[in-house]
């Protein structure tokens, strides 16, 4: 064959153990998939035609395409209204910022809402949460905050009010509207169940809105090399989304792998109307995938433990009973789809693999079942995920949140020696685990490179001088670009994404230096000079 393209003379990086020389390579690419590797004379001579176009890869690194293994680009349009309460980590500072997003809404809107997200549990010191704390500040408005790991929202007394949240309330999962002795909610709002009669009366955005978001978020990724990702909050609007903006102007500008959400409170019919759009998939996108969830969150209590936290909390899954869940992963493994269940605390992560272990851990023809975040593992699990091959998918920029002596929430309630098992993606790595990489976006910066910086130095990127977290458990560069890359690649289920190969879709990132080469503070300004997906290159903005 004649090649549309032939990207010449770059380093590459492909991903093949045994396959990086250190001479010039070039990669000829037709029909949006790669024809063949190898010398740049040898495949000019082989696959150059008079209408071939050649670019000039001469001093660059060439890579596979990076692929966030976990994000929420399209429930991250909805949730990231408002401002954006990140790096701020004191009372005063969070007040003011609510003083003057307060401010503009008044004088903006008539009847509207003061929302914020991205803020960290530091900023209440350990002090419990309430609505007291911030009604000054929202002068009286309706207000909801989110937390930076969305599983905990605050919310002011008006908010409470016009959501009809009055009391206590019974859920089907680990949800909880906090109470005070007397009966009377707070204001702390823990999961999503407990959140959503607040979600259910803001303003939406206009369905054309949404697109321009969504379009812009999943646009954005390019910049950081990033020409995939697999979204994990998916429901049947998702889809329809995927499917809007895959079938207008030149498509998706990532390829995306969606899951559906099944939550306890799904019901028979619920169930089967997902099922039933496990093929649903458009020319850059599919399905196939179900979310479940294993627990909550470490910092609120909420993550599931072998053994209770500090403060006596950590002992129930997300389901009310863990034999529901078990019949969740078989229905749905019988009916086609791939798994992937949110598991942090330790037990959560056990618990799951016991499931898969008693169903089957893979339906027929998808990827082995995924286990996602696995924040908190006990050295015995890692074992079994090895055995069993089952991905752990983690998202290692959430080390920011964590505090050098312990007094972040996570590492308090864990305690010293369980603490110093977190993320430790070393181990897993180690064991023979199948890693993939990802940023959890909007929890987490959207950019990849981050992502691969927290994985190398496991402190915040240009701090040489800062607290090293578990620093036997830091990957090698090497080792963190097979995680967004091939590694992600395999968790999802695809063969020919995440390599560079005869045969592999030419979903590729193009960098200015070696990312595998250069110091992990550097990593974070590394240009990403172009990506291509399909073949189909864009440029970066200098």
């Amino acid at each position: 064959m004649t090649a549309e393209l032939i990207i010449e003379g770059a380093q590459l990086r492909t991903q093949l153990p045994g396959h990086d020389v250190a001479a010039p390579q070039s990669v000829a690419i037709a029909g949006g998939r790669i024809l063949a590797v190898g010398a740049p004379d040898e495949i000019a001579d082989a696959f150059r035609g008079t209408a071939t176009r050649i670019d000039d890869a001469s001093g660059r690194t060439l890579t596979p395409g990076l692929i966030d293994a976990h994000l929420h680009p399209i429930q991250g349009v909805e949730l990231t209204q408002g401002i954006d309460l990140g790096g701020i980590g004191d009372r005063r500072a969070m007040l003011d910022a609510l003083r003057g997003e307060a401010a503009r809404v008044r004088r903006e809107t008539s009847g509207g809402w003061v929302r914020a997200w991205n803020l960290d549990y530091a900023a209440f010191g350990g002090e419990a949460l309430s609505a007291s704390m911030i009604d000054d500040a929202v002068d009286g408005l309706p207000a909801i905050i989110f937390f930076f790991d969305y599983h905990t929202a605050l919310a002011s007394s008006e908010g409470l009010r016009l959501a009809g949240i009055t009391g206590a309330r019974s859920f089907e999962d680990s949800s909880e509207v906090v109470v005070d002795g007397s009966g009377r909610p707070t204001g702390e709002l823990r999961e999503d169940s407990a959140y959503a009669p607040i979600l259910a009366i803001l303003p939406e955005l206009s369905r054309d809105e949404t697109l321009a978001s969504a379009r812009e978020i999943l646009a954005g990724m390019r910049r950081s090399g990033l020409t995939g990702g697999t979204i994990m909050d998916g429901n049947s609007g998702t889809l329809d989304l995927l499917e809007a903006l895959d079938s207008s102007g030149t498509g998706l500008p990532v390829r995306i792998v969606s899951a559906m959400d099944v939550k306890p409170t799904a019901t028979a019919e619920d169930r089967a109307t997902i099922a039933a759009q496990r093929d649903r998939a458009g020319a850059r996108w599919r399905g196939g995938v179900i979310k479940l969830y294993a627990d909550g969150v470490i910092d609120t209590g909420a993550g599931w433990l072998y053994e209770a936290d500090v403060d006596g909390q950590g002992l129930a899954g997300f389901w009310g009973d863990q034999a529901e869940f078990v019949r969740a992963v078989q229905e749905f493994t019988e009916a086609g789809f791939q798994i992937a269940t949110h598991a942090i605390g330790d037990r959560a992560v056990g618990e799951t693999i016991t499931a898969y272990e008693t169903v089957g851990s893979r339906a027929q023809g998808r990827a082995v079942h995924r286990i996602e975040h696995l924040e908190c593992l006990n050295p015995a699990d890692v074992a079994r995920l090895a055995v069993n091959g089952i991905t752990a998918s983690m998202q290692l920029p959430h080390l920011q949140w964590r505090i050098a002596d312990g007094s972040d929430e996570w590492a308090r309630r864990l305690g010293p020696a369980r603490a110093a098992q977190g993320w430790n993606a070393g181990s897993v790595l180690r064991a023979g685990v199948p890693l993939a990489l990802g940023s959890d976006w909007p929890i987490a910066d959207l950019d990849a490179r981050f992502g691969l910086a927290w994985s190398v130095l496991r402190r915040h990127p240009g701090d040489r001088d800062g607290f090293v977290y578990e620093p036997g458990e830091r990957l090698t560069n090497a080792e963190a670009l097979h995680g967004y890359t091939r590694g992600a690649a395999i968790a999802q289920g695809d063969d020919d994404l995440g390599v560079i190969r005869a045969g592999a879709r030419a979903d590729l990132a193009l960098w200015s230096a070696d990312p595998t080469l250069v110091d992990g503070d550097d990593l974070i300004g590394l240009p990403v000079e172009a990506t291509y997906l399909d073949g189909e290159r864009l440029d970066n903005a200098a």
